[in-house]
């Protein structure tokens, strides 16, 4: 089969085509003959050399996919619904640049009706994520304020669409008006360039002075510090990733005063299991969603899956809104 490995820890210019050995699926998995790949900020991280595989996965990057079903035992297809040529997409911990992966079957959706593969592609690995945090983790209610940093990226369109869904105010910061213009249009509340504006003061403009009850961050960094300052009495933190950095200084007396929750969360290493939980929870509250048209892809760019370097230039130039995918056709 055709793949994109990464020859060495570098830049984009690192991932090559190669072909590589059809997978197998082993037991509890499926075979998925892929048709998109979507990119995301781990797949960048990986192919630096500063996000290791965990045992036993590809050393392919690739972490969300969609195609079709195209092996598993017959359990493993009842447990799901599923049925060999069955359109799907998948969470997968790697493998994902290639046109075949082996997916947990707990972690394979139906393609939700209407959307197209390149769509599909581009839901698992920013849906489970922001459901996992913002939701399960975090627990924002309808009437509640989400603060979303870089409500422009994949992570961040996807997080504005499903608070909005489920009847939460969103307030997201990006890096340009423009941005911001992209963030009000799909259904954010209200926009911050964080480059000229202080996030933290137009937080508390945009919510009466109360402040958000949920943040989404994925910089931590000196930011988290300043989250607390915009968090409501109560409020949680979700932290994501740390783009800003690792080192953080906060007012631990804050933290107590307001009755912060600081949380923190990597999906790719969790059981299978809780991952298909997470699925089984998309399946029913949020594909509905989907396919009425209330929450949809939000697709920057797609690239010929040969082209896998531009489309990670692209996405370490911060100058897209959305979802990156690449197209196995």
């Amino acid at each position: 089969m055709r793949a994109i490995e990464i020859r060495a820890p570098g830049g984009p210019e690192v991932l090559q085509p190669c072909e590589r050995p059809q997978p197998q699926p082993r037991p509890g998995e499926l075979l998925i003959a892929v048709q998109a790949s979507g990119v995301n900020r781990p797949d960048v991280l990986q192919r630096k050399g500063q996000y290791p595989v965990p045992p036993g996965v590809s050393d392919l990057p690739g972490l969300e996919i969609a195609g079709t079903v195209a092996a598993g035992a017959a359990e493993d297809l009842a447990a799901t619904g599923l049925a060999l040529g069955d359109p799907v997409c998948a969470l997968v911990a790697g493998g994902g640049y290639a046109e075949f992966c082996v997916a947990p079957a707990g972690q394979c959706l139906p393609l939700p009706k209407g959307l197209t593969m390149i769509e599909a592609a581009s839901l698992p690995e920013t849906f489970f994520t922001v459901w996992q945090n913002v939701f399960a983790i975090a627990g924002l209610q309808r009437g509640q304020t989400l603060l979303v940093q870089g409500g422009s990226s994949g992570i961040g369109v996807t997080a504005i669409q499903l608070a909005k869904a489920f009847g939460a105010q969103v307030v997201a910061t990006a890096g340009s008006d423009e941005k911001c213009a992209a963030c009000l249009a799909l259904g954010a509340d209200a926009a911050i360039n964080y480059k000229t504006q202080d996030f933290v003061a137009e937080t508390r403009r945009a919510t009466g002075g109360r402040g958000a009850d949920v943040v989404l961050d994925m910089v931590a960094g000196p930011y988290i510090g300043r989250e607390l300052e915009a968090l409501a009495e109560d409020g949680r933190l979700a932290l994501i990733a740390v783009q800003g950095g690792t080192a953080s200084t906060i007012d631990a007396g804050l933290l107590l005063r307001k009755r912060i929750t600081l949380t923190g969360s990597t999906l790719r290493p969790r059981s299978v299991a809780y991952k298909a939980a997470l699925a089984q929870q998309l399946r029913q509250q949020v594909w509905p969603l989907i396919e009425a048209g209330r929450i949809r892809p939000v697709i920057h760019q797609v690239f010929p899956a040969v082209h896998a370097a531009q489309a990670h230039a692209l996405m370490e130039s911060g100058t897209h809104v959305g979802k990156i995918v690449l197209g196995w056709a």
